[in-house]
C-alpha cells in the first residue's frame, strides 16, 4: 500500500487543528489510505504546537515540525516536504478550506499514473465584495507577471515522491511553490473543489499580507517588473523625442520657447518614473543579496520525531 504525506502548514490554528487532525484520519482511514499527517507550526503565538504535540501523542502517524519563528507558508510547505515519506505528497491549509474528499480524489488519479494532480477552485466561497475584488485584482498581476494562470490555483496540491525532490533539489531561497509546482512539468492534471467556509478562527491574509505576498512572489519568479522599467524608458524617450522636435521647430520659426508649466510637469514626471525604477531595481537586488547569503528558508527548533 502506497504511503499519502500531507503537508498542513499551521500558524495560530490551535481552534480548528484538533477536528482537521480527527477529519482527515476519518476519511484516510475510511479510504484505506496509509497516511502521514505533516503539522508545520510556522512560529504561532498561540498553543498550536502544544496541540500538534497532543495529536502527534495520540496518533503515531501525526509528525509535528516547529519553526524557530514565523518564516512564512512558503518556507512551511517546503519543510513540510522535506520530512514527508510517502510514495506521494499532498499540500492542503490547515482550516479545512481544501476538502479532504478532495484530497481522495487526488490520491486515485495519482494511483491512475498522474505525477501532479492540482486543486483548481471552482468557486471561492463566501467573500464580501471589497476583499473579492482585491484578491480577483492581486492574482491578475500575478497571472500577468509568471505567465502562469493564478485566477483559478491554489497550494492545494498532490505530487508524486519524484516531484517533491525535483523541488527539494531547487536551490532558491525565496520560493513560489505555486508556480514553481506547475514550472516542473511531469504528467499533470487537475481537480476541481469548492473553497469550504473556515471551521474555526479567522484568516491570517489581510489586504497589506497579500501585497507583500504578490510582490515577495512576482520577484522571486518573474522579471517582469524589471521590463516595466525598460518600458518606462522607451516611453519617456518617445515624449522626450516629440518634445525635442517641437522645440527645434518653435525656434526655426523664430519663437520664444514657451512652457514653464510644461517643464516643471516634465520634471516631474521624469523624477517619478526614475525613482520607481530605481525601487524596483533596489527590490531585485535586495532579493539577489538574499539569495547570495544561501542562509536556510527556515529553522526548525524542535519536532515531535523520535532520534
Amino acid at each position: 500500500m502506497a504511503l499519502l504525506s500531507i503537508v498542513i502548514p499551521s500558524y495560530n490554528e490551535e481552534q480548528v487543528l484538533p477536528k482537521t487532525a480527527a477529519i482527515l484520519k476519518s476519511v484516510l482511514e475510511e479510504e484505506n489510505i496509509e497516511y502521514q499527517l505533516i503539522f508545520v507550526d510556522d512560529g504561532s503565538g498561540d498553543d498550536t504546537w502544544k496541540v500538534i504535540t497532543d495529536e502527534a501523542s495520540k496518533n503515531p502517524w501525526i509528525t509535528g515540525i516547529h519553526f524557530s519563528r514565523n518564516f512564512g507558508k512558503e518556507a512551511a510547505i517546503f519543510a513540510g516536504l522535506a520530512y514527508a515519506r510517502g510514495d506521494c505528497c499532498g499540500i492542503m491549509d490547515c482550516d479545512l478550506q481544501h476538502p479532504p474528499r478532495t484530497l481522495v480524489e487526488m490520491y486515485r488519479l495519482w494511483e491512475q499514473g498522474y505525477e501532479v494532480v492540482e486543486g483548481v477552485k471552482r468557486s471561492r466561497g463566501q467573500e464580501n465584495l471589497l476583499y473579492a475584488a482585491g484578491v480577483g485584482f492581486f492574482y491578475k498581476i500575478m497571472s500577468k507577471a509568471t505567465r502562469v494562470n493564478m485566477s483559478r490555483a491554489s497550494d492545494f496540491k498532490l505530487l508524486d515522491k519524484k516531484a517533491v525532490e525535483v523541488l527539494l533539489d531547487m536551490p532558491e531561497r525565496n520560493t513560489f511553490f505555486r508556480a514553481m509546482s506547475s514550472w516542473i512539468g511531469y504528467k499533470t492534471t487537475s481537480v476541481e473543489f469548492d473553497v469550504q467556509e473556515r471551521v474555526g478562527g479567522e484568516s491570517k491574509w489581510s489586504a497589506r499580507s497579500l501585497i507583500r505576498y504578490a510582490f515577495t512572489d512576482i520577484a522571486a519568479y518573474s522579471s517582469a517588473p524589471m521590463q516595466l522599467v525598460t518600458g518606462a524608458g522607451v516611453l519617456t524617450f518617445l515624449l522626450a523625442l516629440v518634445l525635442g522636435i517641437q522645440t527645434i521647430l518653435r525656434f526655426a520659426m523664430g519663437h520664444a520657447v514657451e512652457g514653464f508649466t510644461t517643464v516643471i510637469l516634465l520634471i516631474l514626471f521624469l523624477g517619478s518614473i526614475v525613482m520607481m525604477s530605481l525601487g524596483i531595481i533596489g527590490y531585485y537586488i535586495a532579493k539577489i543579496y538574499e539569495e547570495i547569503k544561501r542562509r536556510p528558508r527556515y529553522i526548525i527548533s524542535k519536532t515531535t520525531e523520535k532520534c
